[in-house]
């Protein structure tokens, strides 16, 4: 061998060695991710983040693609909730990370750990407004809707701002948290080995938090004196995963008690404790309310009003990882601040084995009531009419969820979401996913996704038809990845109800009237799914069965009555109503 011909193989093993021993932001961004236990990305690919999706499927984590940024937050957001770890969606810049960013502010409500990662554009660019393409500040657009916020700039600081962003959605009271990805960042080349060195690994993000002696002595004392207090049990008691110490607690105490919708089946909507067939009766009467990591805002009425009896009447015991949650609208007379499992487990040590539970003639007249209301609505949930009423088909429902209690059941919509929670009763812990703290529309597709790829559980999705075309399209990334997923669409032909009019008198149609007998079966069926029409309870019993049998991607196109519905659900208290309306237009009388 010439000794040019030696040295030119010589150069080509040199470079082949440099090769590998150098790594770029794409794979340490990955290896970050990887290194701390992520396992899922949800996402929609394009500029600059194309390549980082498949390069992190080629390294062995599970790149779930949507159709749009918005549902792939949300499915980022519910598997937070029921994994207790972030979950992270990856977005393009601009457009699609303010796409993202509804899902990102919807986690930070509801207080679930989630990551937002989005590329964008550089800074020397952006600072000079420049006009680069998708050209937007996005750091300084998440900072008011996320827990924190961070950009990363270097290559070696990848390890660092993936770290900050897992303890920050961990620690303490969860969240959203943006990280925002520069696309020059990702191409940047540094060595391996220095690399490898750069990357943390995070440990004990959210360390227990255990409450005072004094804080556990002066709560056993308020409710010690209780003569008729109530438990509410919030979405963050079942966020925090210590159910079997907060079931001890519960039946220990003998309290009755009301489930917040996402707490239902944390102990099982059919314990003899349950109040939510009474919660009228026991948020009006109870002298002394236990909120369980439940926060007084206005799906509790703020804790205030006519509902909840005699201004001043009660006192409230609260647990609360966030300290400045006490007092927010009520004065909390016995503060819990930690972790719900400590708590509950302080609080079981200070009552001992000799706690006396309240006298008969409160919890026997709460179980009364309670008997019955669901006596009396019994009846209801059993008709057979066609075309349905919700009470008839959610009679099916109800059914099917007992029949089979580790389905995920995934609600959203207005009255399909207020006749639904109470109607079905959940049976385990983490197996109801709806609209959440804000009340947000469009959730039930991600969230779907979310709970067959975090579970393995079949899924059960109840929508209304509005809350459907939020994020129908979805059904395609169902499909496309096989998902055990049965959506039921109520649908009554529009929004609250089918049989709108114009006021005006015109050819169009009421604002809240859809088309007339729309197939969203065939959406599912054009995409290869199974896609089934049912006019009667008999026949969407039949097909939830067989959904649940195949475990194929299906859609059941349920038709309820128009006039079935009413107008906002269950809150149609929060629609202002105008005085000149009910003069002038006769129809504003019939929805009121």
């Amino acid at each position: 061998m010439s000794s040019t011909a030696t040295a030119e193989k010589m150069e080509t093993a040199a470079d082949d060695q440099s090769q590998r021993d150098l790594t770029d932001g794409f794979h340490l961004l990955i290896d970050a991710l990887k290194l701390n236990g992520v396992e899922t990305i949800y996402n929609v690919p394009g500029i600059p983040i194309t390549d980082l999706g498949r390069y992190a499927q080629a390294q062995g984590l599970r790149v779930l693609s949507f159709r749009h940024e918005q549902h792939a937050g949300y499915a980022a957001a519910a598997a937070g909730f029921l994994t207790k770890k972030p979950g992270v969606c990856m977005t393009v810049s601009a457009p699609g990370f303010l796409n993202g960013l509804t899902a990102l502010a919807h986690a930070t409500t509801n207080c679930w750990p989630m990551i937002l990662i989005s590329g964008s554009s550089e800074r020397e660019i952006v600072d000079l407004q420049r006009g680069d393409y998708e050209e937007m500040d996005q750091l300084a657009i998440a900072r008011p809707h996320a827990k924190a916020a961070y950009r990363i700039l270097h290559a070696e600081d990848i390890g660092l701002g993936v770290a900050r962003a897992i303890r920050a959605a961990l620690t303490g009271r969860p969240g959203g948290v943006y990280l925002d990805v520069p696309g020059a960042l990702l191409g940047q080349v540094m060595d391996a080995a220095e690399g490898a060195q750069s990357l943390i690994k995070v440990v004990d993000p959210n360390p227990a938090s255990v409450p005072s002696p004094e804080a556990i002595d002066r709560a056993v004392e308020v409710l010690t004196q209780a003569k008729k207090p109530l438990i509410i049990i919030g979405k963050g008691a079942a966020y925090a995963q210590a159910d079997d110490k907060v079931r001890e607690l519960v039946e220990t105490l003998g309290f009755p008690y009301l489930p917040m919708s996402m707490a239902k089946g944390l102990l099982p909507d059919t314990h003899p404790q349950c109040a939510s067939a009474a919660r009228s009766l026991v948020l009006k009467e109870s002298d002394c309310v236990f909120l369980i990591g439940a926060r007084l805002n206005w799906l509790l009425s703020h804790g205030q009003g006519p509902g909840w009896g005699e201004k001043g009447g009660k006192k409230f015991v609260q647990i609360d990882i966030e300290p400045t949650e006490m007092d927010s609208n009520q004065q909390i007379d016995a503060p819990l601040i930690g972790d719900i499992g400590s708590v509950a487990s302080a609080l079981l040590e200070k009552m001992g084995g000799d706690w006396k539970q309240p006298d008969e003639s409160w919890t026997g007249k709460v179980r009364e009531k309670v008997q019955g209301n669901i006596e009396k609505m019994a009846p209801r949930l059993k008709n057979n009419n066609s075309p349905m009423d919700y009470q008839g088909s959610l009679g099916v429902i109800k059914d099917l969820i007992a029949e089979n209690p580790d389905v995920v059941l995934v609600n959203e919509g207005a009255n399909a979401l207020d006749q639904c929670r109470s109607i079905v009763d959940i049976h385990k812990p983490r197996k109801r996913l709806d609209v959440g703290t804000w009340g947000i529309m469009g959730v039930g597709m991600g969230s779907a996704v979310a709970a067959a790829v975090e579970t393995g559980n079949q899924v059960l999705a109840v929508e209304g038809d509005s809350a459907f075309g939020f994020c129908g399209m979805e059904v395609e990334t169902i499909c496309r990845y096989n998902l055990p997923v049965c959506i039921v669409i109520m649908n009554n032909n529009g929004i609250y109800r089918g049989d709108g009019e114009n006021w005006g008198g015109g050819s169009d149609p009421s604002t809240t009237v859809f088309v007339k007998g729309s197939r969203y079966d065939m959406m599912m069926e054009a995409f290869g799914g199974v896609g089934v029409t049912v006019d009667n309870p008999d026949a969407l019993r039949q097909a939830v069965k067989e959904a649940f049998k195949s475990r194929k991607p299906t859609l059941i196109n349920a038709v309820i009555a128009e006039g079935a519905g009413k107008e906002s659900g269950n809150i149609g208290n929060l629609n202002p109503s105008s005085v000149v309306a009910q003069k002038r237009y006769p129809q504003a009388q019939k929805i009121k």
